[in-house]
């Protein structure tokens, strides 16, 4: 896919992975819509970055505020051509703590925004981007979802967030499987340890600790390297049904 006048929506787009990845859309010519719940940030950040940027408030987990965004996207910039997932949550916690079982309620919320909010995206983009055009090998666009390596070795109190993105796996395969007919790729990025706001409340020498854990290079990612490989999976089309680790060839401990 060439990204120059190409329209996308990123989900969780005013900060960190999401925030990057606008920028990285928006440096190749993309046109944008930022869809968010953080309506400062997001207002701004569209405001900032010029007429091909748009804002809309979003929560991931409702029908109506998703569609929303994806029609402004097509209003606004005549068509869809590709989304991005990037909004989630992480809210720790032991199947059995010292305070009893792990809150179901929390558990819960963690899968709605992470599993259940990532597949509404994926669907109701699927629908808008199935509307458009198919270019010279027939492609009409491409949906990237984010996991984690958490997925794979997640952590004692990471059963929620684990879970959550470990669904957000499972989904890639039969949904590129499935949108194949409709020229729609879907792929997965499952990130190591990045320098994101949830990253930027640690102390310093904490920060430092953690990403000395990755093999090489040894630090924490940098959102533009995400969004760097976006850029990158929306123009090889071969890409397709996979998940894709960006990570440093870290391998998480129990702890």
């Amino acid at each position: 896919m060439r990204l120059h006048g190409k329209a996308f929506l990123v989900s969780g787009g005013a900060s960190g992975l999401g925030e990057a990845t606008v920028r990285g859309l928006v440096e190749e010519g993309g046109r944008v819509v930022i869809a968010d719940l953080n309506q400062g940030r997001g207002a701004a950040l569209a405001q900032e970055l010029g007429e091909d940027v748009r804002f809309s408030p979003t929560d991931v987990t409702q029908a109506d505020s998703v569609g929303a965004a994806v029609q402004l996207a097509v209003e606004a910039f005549g068509g869809l051509h590709g989304a991005v997932s990037c909004a989630g949550i992480g809210t720790p916690g032991k199947v059995l703590g010292k305070q009893g079982p792990h809150s179901l309620e929390a558990f819960a919320k963690v899968i709605q925004v992470n599993l259940i909010g990532t597949f509404n995206v994926l669907r109701l983009a699927a629908e808008a981007i199935a509307r458009g055009e198919t270019d010279d090998e027939g492609e009409r666009g491409a949906i990237i979802n984010t996991a984690s390596v958490a997925a794979f070795e997640g952590q004692i109190g990471q059963v929620a967030y684990a879970a959550s993105k470990g669904g957000v796996v499972g989904l890639t395969l039969p949904s590129a499987r499935e949108l194949a007919r409709q020229g729609i790729r879907v792929v997965t990025i499952a990130p190591g340890l990045f320098d994101t706001p949830l990253m930027a409340g640690l102390p310093e020498k904490a920060r430092i600790s953690l990403g000395e854990q990755v093999p090489f290079p040894s630090r924490l990612g940098r959102s533009e390297e995400y969004a760097a490989l976006v850029v990158h999976v929306f123009e090889n089309r071969m890409i397709n049904g996979e998940t894709i680790r960006l990570d440093g060839a870290l391998r998480m401990a129990p702890r």
